[in-house]
């Protein structure tokens, strides 16, 4: 797990398992505070949804998307732009047009090559940076798939800080 110079985690993620397959996900930030959501349409969905965020905004550095966002301090309502923080910052909507792709390849049972993700994706991706989402999502499922109805998944988000801006939105961050 990754921790602020004082000690303190910088985003505690947990997923809670529900008896049908949906999760429970709760964020606790460097301040102790908290904000959670519980799906109840398509509910299954949205627990590998988060993860495959999770993936996303880790492997290609991402830090002003759902969870960074939720670091600064962001409700999960607030992040569909409809919440009381108004309108996302474009990098948020550039990972969720990405992870929309990495679902719909999964829905599809059909690995994407790197030119069809390139023609839908807002930004290139390497055939590098698709595998090592994929590697790390694939992980990421199968450690789900073996949490049992009423336990949880715990991953902590940490951006490398000393990455490059992932994109064309560098000097918004």
């Amino acid at each position: 797990m990754a921790y602020w110079e004082d000690g303190a985690l910088m985003l505690e993620i947990e997923i809670t398992k529900q008896s049908d397959g949906a999760g429970v996900l709760r964020c606790t930030r460097k301040d102790g505070s908290v904000t959670w959501q519980k799906q109840t349409r398509h509910a299954a969905h949205f627990a590998l949804h988060d993860l495959t965020h999770y993936a996303v905004e880790t492997v290609l550095g991402y830090r002003r998307a759902f969870f960074g966002l939720i670091a600064e301090g962001w409700d999960v309502d607030d992040t569909t732009g409809h919440g009381a923080r108004g309108v996302i910052p474009a990098e948020a909507i550039e990972v969720e047009q990405m992870v929309g792709l990495f679902d719909s390849e999964r829905a599809s049972g059909v690995l994407w090559t790197e030119a069809e993700f390139s023609t839908f994706s807002p930004r290139t991706l390497t055939a590098d940076e698709i595998q090592a989402v994929r590697a790390l999502r694939s992980e990421l499922f199968r450690r789900w798939a073996a949490v049992a109805p009423g336990q949880k998944l715990q991953l902590a988000f940490e951006p490398d800080g000393d990455a490059a801006p992932p994109s064309k939105y560098a000097g918004s961050l």
